[in-house]
């Protein structure tokens, strides 16, 4: 064999590691708390730059704080309870609602949340927005971000010293920036992977559901996202993530399981 190709393999070999929620192997080589100083960095930045509704303003804006903490005590339960509560320490989370007309919702590392206003008359409900953010908050906390990035790192043949690479490496913030909400662009060049999507699509519900919002929400918002689909220009939300047929005949798979986590809120 290749000794550049064994070096390779033993290289991606060390950096795969066993997800301890999805069970799946993934390639990580970033240091998590690496991604979290940068979602944060990026995050305060993306802020700055655009019309942050306020809660105290905005029916609207209570409503992502109110379902992004419903969503996270859901989260934190679900990790306490498989043992896993301190994956999740370093979590500083936060969200926001941006007024623009873009129909998206992004999650970072870190916990950092955005929804665009646009967004809202599309989920047109509590409990679809839940779904989304449920699916957008699976991708971080499942790490799939690190997954992708370094995938490209690979890809790329970027090295590797010390088995950390930091922010100051301008591959890493490239890549950064191809993946995550604020300076992903349409089309994104690192889409998430079906695996990825099953299981954001899986968890996100379930945390819905433990949430206590009605995970059945997803399969008419999911219609809804289709049929946007459709025109000319889809939803930036659809552009790394697929909605055709066989993903909703899958939601509607993984319903039951969802639903054994479903307890109605009183009053809802």
């Amino acid at each position: 064999m290749n000794k550049f190709l064994f070096a390779a393999i033993l290289f991606i070999s060390a950096g795969c590691s066993t997800n301890s929620v999805t069970g799946r192997k993934q390639l990580a080589l970033l240091p998590e708390s690496e991604l979290r100083a940068m979602a944060t960095t990026e995050y305060q930045q993306f802020l700055s730059q655009n019309k942050v509704v306020s809660t105290s303003a905005s029916k609207d804006a209570e409503m992502v704080k109110r379902v992004g903490q419903r969503l996270v005590a859901a989260i934190t339960s679900y990790y306490s309870e498989k043992g896993l509560k301190a994956e999740l320490e370093g979590y500083k989370w936060e969200y926001n609602l941006v007024d623009s007309k873009e129909i998206n919702a992004w999650a970072m590392p870190g916990g950092k949340i955005v929804v665009y206003t646009g967004l809202l008359p599309v989920t047109q409900n509590e409990a679809a927005l839940a779904v989304v953010l449920g699916h957008e908050i699976t991708h971080a906390v499942a790490h799939h971000g690190n997954e992708r990035m370094s995938q490209a790192l690979v890809a790329q043949g970027v090295g590797v010293v010390g088995g950390v690479l930091t922010s100051g490496n301008t591959a890493v913030s490239n890549i950064f920036n191809n993946i995550y909400g604020p300076a992903a662009q349409v089309g994104a060049l690192l889409p998430n992977s079906r695996k990825q999507e099953l299981e954001a699509d899986k968890f996100g519900l379930i945390f819905t559901a433990m949430a206590g919002y009605n995970p059945q929400e997803a399969i008419p918002l999911w219609q809804r996202m289709k049929k946007m689909s459709e025109g000319n220009r889809p939803p930036e939300f659809l552009s790394t993530h697929p909605a055709e047929d066989t993903r909703i005949t899958k939601l509607q798979a993984m319903m039951p399981e969802a639903l054994k986590y479903y307890k109605p809120m009183q009053g809802k």
